[in-house]
């Protein structure tokens, strides 16, 4: 089974970088067709996409946070790390990182996720 932890800090800064990683087990991130994502979830809010890097290492992020977000692999480490600067404490939220296969046929593809994180709660404050 495959399993999946994210690990940071829980206290950031107004306008410092927030760098979280999650660290994979049971499953390669370089594995066909796999795709690793962050979803974010504030207080008392749904969640939110942020991005997504592919088994290929393309990335996509969410546009509005596009700016100030990315997202990066260490296939050694089996590790997804998510980078966000300039944070703000609209920023706090609950983390998860997230894995998801692409579905593909001749119609063209689709994708669903089928693995979560437990999450790692974020505090934005001075």
């Amino acid at each position: 089974q495959v399993q999946l932890q994210e690990s940071g800090p829980g206290q950031v800064k107004p306008s410092q970088t927030l760098s979280l990683t999650c660290t994979v087990s049971g499953g390669s991130i370089t594995a066909d067709y796999f795709y690793w994502s962050w979803i974010r979830q504030p207080p008392g809010k749904g969640l939110e996409y942020m991005g997504v890097i592919a088994f290929s290492g393309t990335t996509y992020y969410s546009p509005s946070l596009k700016s100030r977000t990315s997202i990066s692999r260490d296939t050694a480490k089996n590790q997804v790390t998510l980078h966000l600067r300039s944070v703000s404490p609209e920023a706090t939220a609950v983390y998860y990182c997230t894995r998801g296969k692409f579905y593909c046929s001749s119609n063209g593809c689709a994708d669903g996720t089928d693995s979560w994180g437990q999450g790692t709660q974020v505090t934005v404050s001075s």
